[in-house]
């Protein structure tokens, strides 16, 4: 059930409108909370959404929506299940968004 929901919520984390864009990284934002780590199977499909374009994004409502998110997975996720999935991003991004998840890997 959990992936058929976030199959069908992933595209809009990088909708090509940025107010459905934003608004998605919001309600991301929410659910973390209240998900905690039972977002563990759909983790591997949700960081490269959360973290492709959204964190070198040059609009500041994504930029800031999507660096909630991640500190919201920080804070809310056993960091065990997020240290692969950060890595790996981590290792093809470059700019804002290579700096930004390497100081959340440290």
């Amino acid at each position: 059930m959990l992936f058929q929901i976030f199959d069908a919520f992933k595209p809009r984390l990088h909708d090509s409108n940025s107010k459905v864009n934003q608004v998605a990284l919001e309600a991301m934002h929410k659910m973390v909370p209240l998900l905690k780590d039972n977002l563990s199977p759909v983790i591997n499909m949700l960081i490269p959404a959360i973290v492709d374009n959204n964190l070198n994004s040059k609009n500041p409502g994504i930029y800031a929506a999507a660096t909630n998110v991640i500190q919201a997975l920080c804070q809310h996720v056993d960091n065990s299940l997020l240290l692969q999935p950060f890595c790996t991003k981590a290792q093809f991004l470059s700019g804002k968004a290579k700096q930004d998840l390497t100081e959340k890997l440290a």
